[in-house]
């Protein structure tokens, strides 16, 4: 049974990430299309949650892309490619990649996902002029397939949970020829394309930062696999200028990272269908792991329920929120709940509090049961 407790770690703003470098940010300001994602302030969730600020980082339109994906599938990629055409990283731009891409050998792309990566790697693909191959779970909505499908990827559905789509993904690019596997999820032997990926996610810390101007007191980060969570983590524990504390949120039904904070050890866990389709992994990625071991703040787990009435809150707001991002709301309301988490997330009256909102309503909509 899922210890679907509160976890707290007051002290995890003393540590430090082991220091990196990314041109990431750099390569997506190259991207036609590129502009910061909005920073929205939300005074009427500031006012009900009793705090003194509350902003919203609003992916819901990310280079023409209703999710954040992108940035983490679009750098994973340029270096991938990049570094198969004997390219320098500070090289990397988009028509370089398309003058590059023969002399790179890569002939097809393959991702395993819940929706919003794959998409991201079919665009991706279809820019560079090279077919994809999406792997889904089930329980990924109709119009999420056929969002993947209008990139141009073939969609292949693979009965059962998403680790089991990651495990058909990477036996097809081992098996084809010139497949190239783009995931956002690692483990031993496959570990470079996740850390591509986890520094494209840190563009969006860069411009909060840049947005925000100041230091805020927590942000709140949604959970899958980690990966965006990892890159949130060794940003505000490396290369940031600010030390927030930071929430993690899951769905209870795919605890995954809840579960292995609480017992000290990498663990997987069973999942069920989510509404939050995007965080129903079951496996903590083995690269994200340490590092939200040691740099994540506080952890909690949200109910089908919670988050479904967060996204509604949200879009009567005027903030496109799809349930991944609806989570953080949901979140948060969990951890102001308990007052150790609350403790120790520093959070009071004076507080600000920032809620990364992952994807667009029209990304992961709700299922008429839910809506």
């Amino acid at each position: 049974m899922l210890n679907l407790a509160p976890y707290a770690a007051p002290n995890a703003t003393d540590w430090k990430a082991p220091a990196g470098s990314s041109g990431a940010t750099d390569f997506h300001r190259s991207l036609p299309g590129y502009g910061q994602s909005a920073l929205v302030e939300v005074p009427t969730l500031a006012a009900r949650l009793g705090v003194a600020h509350l902003y919203v980082k609003d992916e819901s339109s990310r280079l023409g892309l209703p999710a954040f994906k992108i940035l983490g599938a679009s750098w994973a990629i340029a270096r991938a490619v990049g570094e198969r055409a004997g390219l320098d990283p500070s090289e990397l731009t988009l028509p370089a990649l398309i003058a590059q891409i023969d002399e790179s050998g890569v002939k097809a792309f393959i991702a395993a996902t819940d929706g919003n990566h794959g998409r991201a790697v079919a665009r991706m693909a279809k820019l560079l002029g090279r077919p994809a191959f999406i792997f889904i779970p089930d329980g990924v909505t109709q119009a999420a397939q056929d969002a993947i499908k209008s990139e141009g990827a073939t969609v292949i559905h693979v009965p059962g949970s998403y680790d089991g789509a990651v495990e058909s993904a990477n036996a097809q690019a081992l098996a084809q020829p010139g497949a190239l596997l783009i995931q956002d999820t690692s483990w031993e032997g496959y570990q470079d394309i996740p850390a591509w990926i986890v520094e494209g996610y840190q563009t969006l810390c860069v411009e909060i930062d840049e947005q925000l101007g100041r230091a805020p007191t927590v942000v709140v980060v949604p959970v899958g696999v980690g990966s965006l969570a990892e890159g949130v983590t060794r940003y505000y524990r490396g290369d940031s200028s600010y030390a927030p504390a930071l929430l993690s949120v899951e769905p209870e039904v795919a605890a995954c990272l809840l579960e292995s904070l609480h017992a000290g050890v990498l663990t997987s866990v069973e999942t069920y269908t989510s509404i939050m389709a995007g965080l129903n992994c079951g496996t903590p990625s083995a690269s994200a792991w340490p590092i939200l071991q040691h740099g994540i703040t506080g952890a909690v787990a949200v109910s089908e329920e919670d988050a479904a009435l967060a996204v509604h809150e949200l879009n009567a707001l005027g903030v496109d929120s799809g349930p991944c991002g609806g989570a953080t709301l949901a979140g948060t309301r969990n951890a102001l709940a308990d007052p150790e988490l609350r403790a120790a997330l520093g959070i009071d009256s004076s507080s600000t509090v920032v809620l990364i909102n992952t994807e667009g309503f029209s990304a992961n909509p709700l299922p008429e049961e839910s809506a």
